[in-house]
């Protein structure tokens, strides 16, 4: 164990530490060799020849051949996997189905939602005791024997919505990850690279790579694996990826050998020895860092929870080789591995914060409004208990002065229960169940919708955060701009073209010299090839700059080729290659005559130094003197520059034939006396689409900064043509040694005071290393100058941006020009790398945030209605008016309709002409505010006018106070109907919520909003029809006619018990077959009696025998003091059909149980003596 720890000290914290102990028979260890990696330039010069002499020192210790390279056996390859580990950074382990769900349901609203529905569930299931009922008072609580069946509807249709929005945000995520792992794996199969194996030239697969491949690297390669170079011709590497130098790494045995993975070869061509790959090589390491090597990390887990105590030492020696590593692209690695190269234990924490970022601004207000809502309803439905509670206890105890009765408890505890139902009910009206649905649906939807627009969202919520973002930071190359150097102006025969002249405005001899000068005395490395795809650029190859002047020949209809293919590159008799010091490369030609011809381009203010002549205007070369060249700098060369343009000048000179051959070692004497050609300007153009781009941002209150590499004036060049920067603004362009120094303290620490005083005011921050722009994203968004937190979007295609594109709130990968490590740590991918795909997340995330408030407002606007009316219900009716199974259709269908059909709003231009909502502004604007309550007000009018004048405005039967099985009323069918039109054309007025008068505009443009309109209307309108249309239901609803019934059928009625019997408890059956035999011959004798006693009386009242009823003398005594001689329904049967003028003043003939489940009950003073309706014996009544 000890053993152990010693190792992993002794090797700064490698992970395999087991392995390492058993580094097979090689020379070197796998952390040796890591550490090495991490040094550059003359550090790992030293190192080598330190350790190893030589790099073939290094492959004889890794027994391999730098000519022959490994002898593929199998059983070596094999061996050298296990020590070294294999070309593959494994990646983070995608997460399964099942977490994805338990993710899903960490929702708060959801959480409420099924705290909710289980209560409700659970109570619906609840079966209490019965008891002596007569003895124990009554109180009319309308809860009907049918409710105990219908009652887990609303529990189990909760659960049920819950269970839809978990799985379609579950089945989101998992196949948004899926298609990325796809594209990953895909670009992954296809990448193969050059190795040397037993001699042979093989290409495999980069996942094949092993430590000790001799690999050839050449122009164009992306390199698979860490390696030392053993032999190079000219090499370039640019390491920007890694370290965000911007500049091309020359590669040469005694100046930089370390080749690093993910570098790119930009010239030139070699021979290396693969020395580190997978999670070793240098990208893997960041890979680890940014938690994709998830496996390594349990691991590591493990192995610290096995050694606490070497930890610090470990910290400590990674210090130390750090403090030797520092220099070049190690520095810039830095931040990565631990803040300000903090010990072992900082380096952890910073792990584990890395990829947890704040909730998104829209999960943030959901989940405030949820709680919100819910602790509203809680209330609302606590009220409403304790109301009923209170109800019930002052009139049994009070009114009806009882006395509590032990054999009467259950009862009381029913009626409890009863009330506690009632108070869910209002919870769950009240907490918005179709809200999750809504969020998902849109944010679905639109995640669909935007990989159209070139944006790959990999996180959900980071669509709806670009919605609120104030701030972007973009980088410049190929973002802004096209990232393909071009020749935009030139000076050409005495005349300054802006634009790239027409061939016919050249003569023929200046144009000769052009076409060769530029084709032979440019790499013949570089080249422009066809397009990858239809309608795509055509692809440069080899220097930028080259590829520019051969694009030149191409926009003036002329080929390079031709001239290549007629003079190949073995014919160019010298060739001065471009070096940083002459800033020129010259190319010599020998005519066949025995004449030469020198070519020669290069930076303008060097090579017009050199020239003596210039071509005139007819193509003939003239005198060019130093007072000419002084007016070309400050009319052509100067102005050029401060459009951000790179200068170059062609110039060529001839060595006529019968001279003695000049002394081409000595080149200051070869090239001078030329005669200039041209100069032309060479830019990154911006994106034709961007300016414009820029615009829509700055209306939409979003600040765009350009963070890059390039240098300042450059930069600020393009800022101006981009519009980041407008002429006579106060804005400042720093470049990254500047930005630093002003915000570090006297001890370089970085002061956020300092920040903030500089990053409101900043646009352009020019040779600025990755670091620099972590530093400023990290500051914009820590910054408290504002009372808004400033939201920060952030592009990066480096892997050197990882870090900022982690921080950042959005994080945008170029798609083509992106690497790996940028690509895993972004949010969204720019499948186009193009600045205007940002602008169109914009526009979908404010939509989603829009459809979000649209689907709030009408949801709300349905909730606090319907809290209003079953809790004013159950206060006045001890019941709730709206049941379960209404609730159920408005809720569940209505709003999972609504949702959809709100969140599916496309976006308009229009969403870009507002400020960011920003973090604290509140969900519910004012506007919405006053809609949802006004709304509201206007439905509960109507709503409570038709609950309680209904019956005489239309002329029907009463609903209200109907006994519980009563069938359904016309009355209350027109109240449910009336309430759910009233949501209909409210989701209408749902689709604007900035207070636009015009609530149509555009209603076609959306086809789904306009089909579940109508499809809900329909069903609405179907679901309403039975109980009038349909004749078997129209004769069990009404009831039969008075003249219609025999009276050897009234005592028939007994059988009709049978299905009542059924749902009672067996212990009571018989007793009450008993009691039903007197009631109905009791009842048989009251008609006789209603019709003699009431018609002699009052003619006038025969029409409506509920009047009997209100009239108590009438009432038989009998030994049981609280039977009812009459029950409603009864009276009812008996009721002849003509209706009085004046409405009948109490309960009336139908009631909407099976239909709707409405009762309302009003009539408060109904008579003591009749026995309470919630009782069995009531309800068996009623059923007759």
């Amino acid at each position: 164990m000890g053993d152990m720890a010693n190792n992993s000290v002794a090797y700064s914290g490698v992970k395999n530490a087991v392995k390492e102990a058993n580094h097979g028979d090689f020379g070197v260890t796998l952390a040796e060799l890591r550490s090495l990696m991490e040094l550059r330039a003359a550090d790992a010069l030293h190192k080598i020849q330190e350790c190893y002499g030589d790099v073939h020192g290094i492959c004889t210790k890794l027994k391999t051949s730098p000519n022959e390279g490994l002898s593929g056996n199998p059983a070596d390859i094999e061996r050298r996997e296990a020590v070294f580990g294999k070309n593959f950074i494994p990646p983070k382990k995608p997460k399964t189905f099942l977490q994805l769900v338990w993710e899903a349901l960490q929702d708060v609203t959801l959480i409420i939602l099924e705290i909710a529905a289980v209560v409700s569930l659970g109570l619906s299931f609840y079966q209490p005791p019965g008891g002596n009922e007569s003895l124990c008072g009554s109180v009319n609580v309308g809860e009907e024997e049918d409710e105990s069946e219908t009652g887990w509807i609303e529990g189990a249709a909760i659960l049920l919505s819950v269970v839809c929005v978990v799985l379609v945000t579950a089945f989101n995520d998992w196949s948004k990850e899926k298609q990325f792992r796809g594209l990953q794996s895909r670009i992954e199969q296809e990448q193969k690279f050059t190795v040397i194996r037993g001699g042979q030239v093989i290409q495999i697969p980069v996942a094949d790579i092993i430590v000790g491949d001799i690999a050839q690297v050449k122009y164009g390669d992306l390199l698979p694996a860490d390696g030392v170079l053993i032999q190079g011709n000219d090499l370039k590497i640019d390491e920007s990826s890694l370290t965000g130098e911007s500049d091309h790494v020359k590669k040469s045995l005694d100046r930089d050998p370390m080749l690093l993975s993910g570098t790119h070869v930009m010239e030139g061509s070699g021979r290396m020895v693969v020395t580190a790959v997978g999670v070793n090589s240098q990208t893997g390491i960041i890979f680890t860092l940014l938690g994709a090597g998830g496996e390594e990390e349990e691991k590591e887990k493990e192995k610290e929870k096995k050694d606490k105590k070497s930890k610090k030492q470990d910290g400590a020696v990674e210090n130390r080789n750090k403090a030797k590593a520092q220099d070049g692209a190690a520095m810039e690695m830095q931040p990565l591995k631990s803040e300000d190269g903090g010990d072992g234990d900082e380096k952890d924490k910073k792990r584990a914060n890395l990829p947890k970022k704040e909730k998104s601004v829209l999960q943030g207000k959901l989940t405030k409004l949820a709680v919100q809502i819910g602790k509203a309803g809680l209330l609302m439905s606590a009220i409403t208990v304790i109301i009923l509670v209170l109800y019930f206890i002052i009139d049994t105890f009070w009114v009806q002065k009882r006395p509590w009765l032990a054999e009467c408890t259950p009862i009381y505890i029913q009626y409890f229960v009863k009330f506690f139902i009632i108070g869910v009910t209002v919870l769950v009206v009240a907490v918005p169940e179709g809200l999750p649905l809504a969020v998902t649906i849109s944010l679905a939807y639109s995640v669909k919708k935007m990989m159209k627009d070139n944006n790959l969202v990999r996180h959900l919520d980071a669509c709806e955060t670009m919605g609120n973002a104030t701030a972007i930071c973009s980088d410049k190359t190929g973002t802004l701009t096209m990232n393909r150097m071009t020749v935009v102006q030139a000076y050409i025969n005495e005349k300054h073209y802006k634009k790239i002249p027409e061939p016919e405005a050249i003569p023929e001899k200046t144009m000769a010299y052009l076409v060769t000068g530029i084709s032979v005395n440019c790499a013949y490395t570089s080249k422009i090839l066809p397009p990858e795809k239809e309608g795509g650029l055509p692809r440069h190859v080899g220097n930028k700059t080259e590829c520019a002047l051969l694009g030149l020949l191409l926009d003036l209809k002329r080929d390079y080729q031709d001239v290549r293919n007629e003079i190949p590159e073995e014919d160019l008799y010298k060739v001065y290659t471009f070096n940083s010091v002459r800033k020129s490369m010259s190319t010599v030609l020998k005519n066949s005559d025995g004449s030469f011809r020198i070519f020669s381009k290069g930076a303008s203010e060097i090579v017009l130094k050199k020239c003596f002549k210039i071509l005139s205007a007819n193509g003939e070369p003239k005198v060019f003197r130093p007072r000419d060249r002084d007016d070309i700098v400050k009319t052509v060369i100067e102005p050029m520059a401060s459009e951000g343009l790179r200068t170059i000048c062609l110039a060529f000179r001839d060595f006529p034939a019968g001279e003695p051959e000049p002394e081409w070692d000595n080149e200051n004497d070869i090239v001078t006396g030329l005669t200039c050609i041209a100069v032309v300007g060479i830019e990154d153009p911006v994106r034709p689409e961007v300016p414009d781009a820029i615009k829509k941002c700055q209306r939409a209150g979003i600040t765009v900064r350009m963070v890059t590499g390039d240098n300042i004036n450059t930069a600020r060049a393009i800022a101006l043509k981009c519009g980041i920067l407008n002429p006579g603004e106060d804005f400042l362009c720093l470049e990254g040694k500047d930005f630093n120094r002003r915000i570090r303290n006297e001890k370089g620490e970085i002061e956020q005071e300092r920040i903030d005083k500089i990053w409101p005011k900043l646009r352009v921050l020019a040779r600025s290393s990755p670091t620099d722009k972590h530093t400023l994203v990290k500051g914009i968004i820590d910054s408290t100058v504002f009372e808004q937190r400033q939201v920060v979007a952030v592009t990066g295609d480096g892997t050197n941006d990882g870090p900022a594109l982690k921080k950042a709130d959005v994080g945008f990968a170029m798609g083509i020009a992106g690497t790996d490590v940028a690509k895993e740590a972004s949010d969204i991918i720019l499948t186009d790398d193009n600045f205007t795909s940002i602008v169109k997340a914009v526009m979908w995330g404010r939509n989603v945030y829009d459809s979000i408030s649209k689907f709030l407002q009408f949801q709300l606007t349905v909730n606090v209605v319907a809290v209003i009316v079953a809790f004013t219900g159950a206060c006045i009716t001890q019941d709730s008016p709206l049941k379960a199974v209404q609730m159920l259709w408005v809720n569940l269908i209505m709003d999972t309709l609504a949702s959809l059909a709100l969140a599916t709003e496309p976006p308009t231009e229009a969403l870009l002409l507002r400020k960011p909502y920003g973090r604290n502004k509140p969900l519910i604007s004012r506007t919405m505010m006053k809609n949802i309550l006004g709304h509201a007000f206007y439905q509960l009018v109507v709503v409570f006018t038709l609950l309680f004048a209904g019956e005489r405005i239309f002329d029907i039967d009463s609903g209200r106070n109907a006994p519980l099985h009563a069938p359904p009323s016309e009355h209350y069918t027109i109240v449910f109907n009336t309430f759910v039109m009233m949501q209909l054309f409210n989701e209408i007025n749902a689709r604007k919520i900035h207070g636009e008068r015009n609530v149509f505009e555009g209603i076609f443009n959306n086809a789904i909003f306009c089909s579940i309109v109508l499809g809900t209307f329909v069903v609405q309108l179907i679901s309403t029809i039975p109980t009038s249309r349909l004749k078997f239901l129209k004769e069990a609803g009404h009831g039969t006619q008075k003249e219609e019934i025999p009276e050897e059928e009234l005592a028939e009625d007994v059988e009709e018990i049978d299905h009542a019997e059924r749902e009672l408890r067996r212990g009571q059956i018989l007793w009450f077959r008993g009691l039903n035999r007197i009631q109905t011959q009791i009842r048989v004798v009251n008609a006789f009696r209603s019709s003699l006693y009431e018609g002699l009386e009052k003619p006038e009242t025969r029409s409506s025998i509920h009047n009997f009823m209100t009239h108590p003398e009438f009432r038989i005594e009998d030994s049981e003091p609280h039977i009812p001689l009459i029950d409603d329904t009864d009276a009812e049967d008996d009721a002849p059909t003509k209706r009085n003028s004046t409405p009948p003043p109490s309960p009336n003939k139908n009631n909407n149980a099976v239909d709707s489940g409405i009762h309302l009950t009003t009539d408060m003073n109904k008579s003591a003596t009749s026995s309470s309706p919630g009782s069995p014996l009531h309800s068996l009544e009623t059923s007759l």
